[in-house]
């Protein structure tokens, strides 16, 4: 069983940082500055001002910022932007829409989403 000090450990992009490379993480990575290249985690939280591209194998992942390229996770949870030709595979999705102004998730040309078990 994980300690209170190892439930709160984060690796962490802040806003107004710009990292280029390969992120491996045990904990959940949490982007509010720009990740670009490939990210491995048991979570990823792209934070309103966040920017994630590259390719990305996470459990969960919930984004608010903008995302770009090819995303694999057990569960996605999209309030954000969707970059054209991102590819998202998820064994479930979930679309929040926002209350302020038009209710909209944003899916740029190209884009596409993969729900639900892997076909046989």
């Amino acid at each position: 069983m994980a300690s209170q000090t190892e439930d709160k450990r984060l690796t962490v992009v802040e806003e107004g940082t710009e990292f280029r490379g390969s992120i491996t993480s045990s904990c959940p990575v949490v982007a509010r500055g720009k990740v670009a290249g490939e990210v491995a985690s048991p979570s990823l939280t792209v934070t309103p001002s966040g920017n994630v591209s590259g390719k990305v194998k996470v459990g969960t992942l919930a984004s608010q910022g903008e995302i770009a390229g090819e995303f694999d996770a057990e569960h996605a949870t999209l309030s954000g932007r969707v970059s054209d030709a991102t590819i998202i595979r998820a064994k479930s999705l979930e679309v929040k829409l926002s209350s302020e102004g038009t209710m909209t998730v944003t899916f740029g040309d190209g884009a596409r989403l993969d729900v639900g078990e892997e076909p046989k």
